[in-house]
């Protein structure tokens, strides 16, 4: 990063300011959110909860689903709690839970 010894201090805070909480949460609720990626990791979760169920492991299907439906449950809460509401709060918590196909 350049640095210029003859700048003010204002300038030079200004520039090294850190953008502050609400600015970061005004920033995320006008994002668009990109679901291509929760989209392939439901599909993925529910090839995985319907084999389950196919090959009659009911208790490895209420686990599996049970952890995915608790990690929704707590997305959602974390967005309702960021003042975060209807469409786009959904939205968040499903990328929150069904996004790590990203990284597949």
């Amino acid at each position: 990063m350049y640095f210029d010894e003859n700048e003010p201090q204002s300038v030079r805070e200004e520039r090294f300011a850190a953008p502050t909480w609400a600015e970061r949460r005004a920033a995320r609720g006008a994002a668009r959110l990109d679901l291509r990626a929760a989209h392939v990791g439901a599909a993925i979760v529910t090839v995985v909860l319907v084999v389950l169920g196919w090959a009659g492991k009911p208790t490895a299907l209420a686990v599996v689903g049970g952890i995915f439906l608790l990690w929704f449950a707590i997305a959602l809460t974390w967005a309702h709690i960021d003042e975060d509401r209807g469409r786009h709060a959904l939205q968040r918590a499903y990328n929150a839970t069904f996004g790590w196909a990203d990284n597949i």
